[in-house]
């Protein structure tokens, strides 16, 4: 059995306790009125920072109604920031929880007979779902409740004004959108409930019926996880920016959150067996692992390229106007993350030597994260912050909270259960798996 280190439970504990301070100080720090705004941008004229006043909404000189309505602009940026950077972040744990469900349900659906070993940790990985996806639902029952505006389509004065969004609100109103996120939360959670209970069941039986059962169970899940994973894409994302939209997105999306899964899979197994635990995890299972960062990486940059080749070489503007926007505010964090989720595993890991060795999955591990936070960051900043962006205190504190939660509940689930999968009929060829 697993034992939580008190070193480890403490730092969990100490980044949960200062992501929430520093979350507290972006919030009630966020300016609260236009005047404020005024005196940061001519703090920031004076000082030469343009970041957040960006050319084309330059204020004019002598005209006070610009003056003022750029302020105001710049108003809700701000103020959307601290909740952006909690969204983002929020986002970016629930949804490894999330693509480890879905690589656990894989490996029962195929039958797969290396990966049995690893059972544990990814279920351990799985149990960050529930409060994940609690805390995503209660940040979009709040944008809901008009308490941020994250989402412009749920403000009625500007769907009054929008034809765009007044087509579109059959599909986009509070209500429904609101319902289809507790179904899909509702039906994560409960396969993900019965798919850890029958394996914990399956220790202790005699014979392979708890098995059959999660076999059936995930080959169901992942029918229903396709459809839904691309509706909370289109609807928690997308939906961010309603003018626009892509056909390609729900596999992007699940693209990331899938490698994002797998190389916490490797990290958390990679530590663990660094303890002294998982003596049967070998090279060849790490070696797989990294096999599945380095394919997934490369499909993740398909899809990336399929999307933007397309937008950019059709040249629609309606479809554009989301590349310009990243490209002329976002440059170096959007080009620099395609670098990062790209270049980074394809250099490293394409030698098969060099994913058996641990510090190199580590490496490129903590670089695909980095990338893949960067991804979620710069597909919800523009649409909420627009040129107000700057990765600071919120951003930080955010990565702080909820990489601490995220860490104090997946090792306290790894003590609730042996870490070996005894009685899974192929935990003898998982044992002995050699690449």
């Amino acid at each position: 059995m697993y034992t939580l280190s008190g070193k480890l439970k403490i730092t969990a504990i100490i980044f949960m306790i200062l992501g929430a301070i520093g979350l507290v100080y972006a919030f009630a720090t966020a300016p609260t009125s236009i005047e404020e705004v005024k005196e940061i941008l001519a703090a920031q004229e004076h000082h030469g920072n343009h970041e957040m006043a960006a050319g084309e909404h330059a204020v004019a000189h002598g005209d006070a109604s610009h003056d003022d309505e750029h302020a105001e602009h710049v108003l809700h940026q701000l103020q959307n920031k601290p909740w952006a950077a909690l969204y983002v972040g929020a986002f970016f744990f629930f949804m490894i929880a999330l693509g480890a469900l879905a690589f656990y349900a894989i490996q029962y659906a195929a039958q797969a007979g290396w990966s049995p070993v690893l059972f544990r940790v990814m279920e351990a990985i799985t149990a960050y779902l529930l409060p994940g996806s609690i805390i995503v639902f209660i940040l979009l029952a709040l944008s809901g409740v008009h308490l941020n505006h994250l989402f412009i389509w749920m403000d009625p004065d500007v769907v009054a004004t929008d034809e765009i969004i007044q087509n579109k609100s059959s599909y986009l109103n509070v209500p429904f959108f609101l319902i289809r996120a507790a179904i899909y939360i509702i039906g994560w959670n409960v396969f993900r409930y019965f798919l850890r209970k029958n394996s914990l069941k399956q220790d202790e039986a005699n014979d392979n019926s708890y098995y059959r059962k999660n076999f059936k169970l995930s080959a169901a899940f992942l029918v229903f996880f396709i459809v839904t994973e691309s509706m909370m894409s289109w609807d928690w994302i997308m939906s961010l920016d309603p003018h626009w939209f892509s056909t390609l997105f729900g596999w992007y999306v699940f693209s990331s959150l899938f490698v994002s899964a797998i190389t916490v899979i490797a990290l958390v197994t990679i530590y663990l067996k660094s303890r002294g635990y998982l003596p049967y995890v070998n090279d060849s299972h790490i070696h797989d692992l990294g096999k599945f960062m380095f394919g997934i990486s490369i499909f993740w940059t398909y899809l990336w390229f399929s999307q933007f080749m397309l937008i950019w070489y059709s040249n629609i503007p309606e479809e554009v106007v989301y590349y310009v926007t990243r490209i002329e505010k976002y440059n170096l964090v959007f080009f620099g993350m395609v670098a990062i989720n790209f270049l980074f595993p394809m250099l490293v890991l394409m030698n098969s030597e060099y994913k058996r060795i641990n510090w190199f999955i580590v490496m490129t591990g903590v670089m695909i994260l980095v990338g893949h936070y960067l991804d979620i960051y710069t597909m919800v900043m523009p649409a909420t912050v627009g040129e107000s962006w700057f990765i600071g205190v919120p951003e930080i504190s955010a990565v702080l909270f909820f990489g601490g939660l995220f860490t104090f509940v997946v090792f306290n689930a790894l003590t609730k259960a042996p870490l070996l999968a005894k009685r899974n009929p192929f935990i003898k060829e998982s044992e002995h798996f050699h690449y």
